[in-house]
């Protein structure tokens, strides 16, 4: 297990491939960096990646929030992931990010534009941010609280490996037969890893996101990035509205968006092959 000092904290990462071709990968909330453990054995091994636990998440340290959670912000996860790339010795990279990794991306090209080369972002939060329903803080504490209700919950953002009528309200999610074992088991592995979570994490991302949808700033701020981006998003993603990716492809000076479909809002878990793909071609060229 490895760890670097970012800033004021440790967070926790791994390295996969090696050479000066380098991709940071930043994931998405209630998540850790174990979302893309079926990714990495189908990368070529010259595509150099280090995956970052935010704070709060995986293996990383996990400081106690403060007053409305300013201290696990979109910028603070921007500034920690810039501190653990200078750490690491990354002279330049590329980033891979999923949902919300793709709004702290944001304001990692504003704070460092010449650290990044170019931007996968999978399903990711828009600069505009996001404003999820009123009723987050309760659905998000009966997740903290209950294993069964984070699984029943998360199934829902990769519909593709579940029975479709598993995953109406009041029933339990099931697995179809033809979803794979490896996909099984890391899918249970990463409810396993929501158990850890930061309250920071749990309440303070939906908080933050929020407050940049209400504030504006950083879309008026994300015409400036000139960094290539080609976002992902999956036609069944019930989180992230696809007018919202589309509003990305104005926003940014050089952004295109590719449609995934029959697939939600986890393309890594629900067709590893597929991101693969996308993701060599993309970063190997």
């Amino acid at each position: 297990m490895s760890f670097i000092q970012a800033g004021e904290l440790q967070l926790h990462y791994e390295e996969h491939g090696h050479g000066d071709n380098v991709v940071v990968h930043i994931h998405g909330n209630l998540a850790c960096i174990n979302w893309m453990d079926l990714i990495w054995p189908r990368i070529p091994e010259d595509i150099h990646v280090y995956a970052i636990d935010w704070r709060g998440c995986g293996d990383s340290d996990k400081p106690l929030p403060t007053k409305d959670y300013a201290n696990y912000s979109m910028a603070q996860h921007a500034t920690d992931m810039i501190n653990a790339i200078g750490a690491l010795g990354i002279k330049k990279c590329g980033l891979a990010t999923h949902s919300t990794g793709g709004i702290i991306s944001t304001h990692m090209l504003l704070k460092e534009p010449d650290l990044f080369g170019k931007i996968l972002a999978l399903d990711p939060a828009s600069p505009r941010g996001l404003k999820l329903a009123d009723e987050y803080v309760p659905y998000f504490q009966a997740m903290k609280e209950s294993r069964d209700f984070a699984f029943n919950a998360l199934a829902t953002i990769a519909p593709t490996l579940f029975l479709k009528e598993s995953l109406y309200p009041g029933n339990n999610a099931q697995f179809k037969p033809q979803t794979t074992k490896e996909q099984r088991e890391l899918f249970n592995f990463c409810i396993d890893k929501t158990r850890v979570l930061s309250d920071g994490i749990w309440f303070g991302t939906a908080y933050h996101l929020a407050r940049e949808r209400e504030k504006g700033e950083l879309a008026l701020q994300a015409r400036t990035i000139q960094n290539p981006h080609l976002v992902l998003w999956g036609e069944e993603d019930i989180i992230i509205p696809r007018a919202d990716m589309e509003d990305m492809t104005t926003l940014l000076p050089h952004c295109r968006l590719k449609v995934i479909k029959n697939i939600g809002h986890a393309l890594n878990i629900e067709n590893p092959d597929l991101y693969a793909k996308i993701f060599t071609e993309f970063f190997g060229s």
